[in-house]
């Protein structure tokens, strides 16, 4: 079987469902198991660190390992930085077998520090059958000093090992996500998948097709780049998110219109906070919105509300999605589309708007319907921490030996 710790959602095991292979999850929180179980993967919750290794002794051929990032994460304190000396020596001790997690565990600034070690206690079980065949572990760009501890222990039980930073645009995802990664196998050379995309696209040689552009976020949530739609309003405050802002079908019918392409509003707050929204006419300042009106907004995704938040336009991939303390406040912020326009000053500016589950989960490269459980707060949370399936098919395919087919990653809703 392949084990995964720390599953999650299911990034990693959508990925394998796409290719025709299924793993075991091990994971804690309730809401990712809910959703987990909506997507008919197997899974056991319990703590990763309190599992015994023993049931998988002899039975697994593939480990698969995204430990929680809170405590290593830019978006977090970072106590998990201070914390190093304690991991690494976690990480040696239990490569020789010696289980000294409760002494070091005292001495952490962060408790969820010494779960990135926890990969290393089921490998060292594992090993002493001449398992896994293969690893693939995931981890923000600061955990790659301890990946490359666990690549030499790796090496010295006759893996062969690669590590270093992705970024998952490169390989279709639309988000430029780098993390991490530790590749290693038994059976064949360790090394990172070839990148499909770039950010500018690549002419074919001789050597083979050139590799594509970027995948933008227009492309992903299936908003034409030309009709600039206004994004599906998620509105509400605090990490729950709030009652639903729209008269009862309002927001249905303005989905809708969006979807037949039929009704391109040139000032998005009508589809905001007010009520009005599900009237006829609209006002724009001083002039009457009508469906054939040139559209005047254009839209770009905010990543947080810091001052040095990650600003990307449609045409882009988005910055690196990221929630948790932060949940619902990446936003879709909007500009002029004709900002040398003579009566671009007369409109009124449009509300930022909250994006939705669903558009952060399709930026993720997760399906429009992937059962996300949980309230707004707990959906975000789960999809900000995992890992993007496609990328993760980029990963695993190569280790199960098995074609992977872009197209069986449908971008858009």
């Amino acid at each position: 079987m392949i084990l995964d710790l720390f599953a999650g959602p299911g990034g990693w095991s959508h990925a394998l469902t796409v290719l025709g292979v299924r793993d075991v999850g091990l994971e804690w929180d309730p809401w990712a198991c809910k959703t987990r179980a909506g997507a008919g993967q197997l899974t056991i919750r319990t703590d990763v660190a309190m599992y015994p290794t023993w049931p998988w002794v002899g039975r697994t051929y593939g480990l698969i390992a995204s430990p929680p990032c809170q405590a290593w994460s830019m978006a977090g304190k970072r106590l998990g930085l201070l914390d190093q000396p304690l991991v690494h020596q976690a990480v040696t001790d239990l490569a020789q077998g010696r289980d000294t997690r409760e002494r070091l565990l005292a001495s952490c600034q962060d408790t969820r520090s010494l779960l990135a070690a926890e990969p290393m206690r089921y490998l060292h079980a594992l090993n002493t059958v001449g398992e896994p065949d293969w690893v693939a572990m995931e981890e923000v760009p600061d955990v790659l000093p301890l990946w490359k501890q666990y690549a030499a222990i790796l090496r010295r039980w006759g893996f062969s090992v690669w590590t270093g930073i992705l970024n998952a645009a490169d390989y279709g995802v639309p988000q430029t996500r780098r993390r991490a990664i530790l590749l290693a196998s038994r059976v064949r050379t360790a090394e990172p998948p070839a990148p499909t995309h770039a950010q500018a696209a690549e002419p074919d040689t001789l050597f083979g097709p050139g590799r594509a552009q970027w995948v933008s976020m227009a492309t992903a949530l299936g908003w034409g780049a030309t009709d600039r739609p206004v994004p599906t309003v998620c509105a509400g405050g605090g990490p729950g998110g709030g009652p639903e802002p729209f008269p009862s079908g309002s927001r249905k019918t303005l989905t809708d219109a969006r979807d037949r392409g039929t009704w391109k509003p040139q000032n998005p707050s009508l589809a905001s906070r007010s009520s009005r929204a599900s009237a006829g006419t609209k006002r724009d300042g001083n002039r009457s919105l009508r469906p054939t009106d040139p559209p005047r907004w254009s839209w770009s995704l905010r990543s947080n509300n810091q001052a040095n938040a990650t600003i990307r336009s449609l045409s882009e991939p988005a910055g690196t999605l990221f929630f948790g303390h932060r949940a619902n406040e990446c936003v879709w912020v909007p500009e002029p589309a004709n900002p040398g326009g003579a009566d671009t000053g007369q409109l009124v500016v449009p509300e930022s708007i909250r994006i939705t589950a669903q558009e952060a989960g399709l930026l993720q490269t997760f399906p429009a319907d992937y059962p996300w459980a949980g309230n707004k707060g707990q959906r975000f949370s789960q999809i900000g921490n995992a890992v993007p399936p496609r990328l993760a098919a980029h990963l695993l395919a190569p280790h199960l030996e098995l074609p992977l087919d872009p197209n069986d990653f449908t971008l858009a809703a």
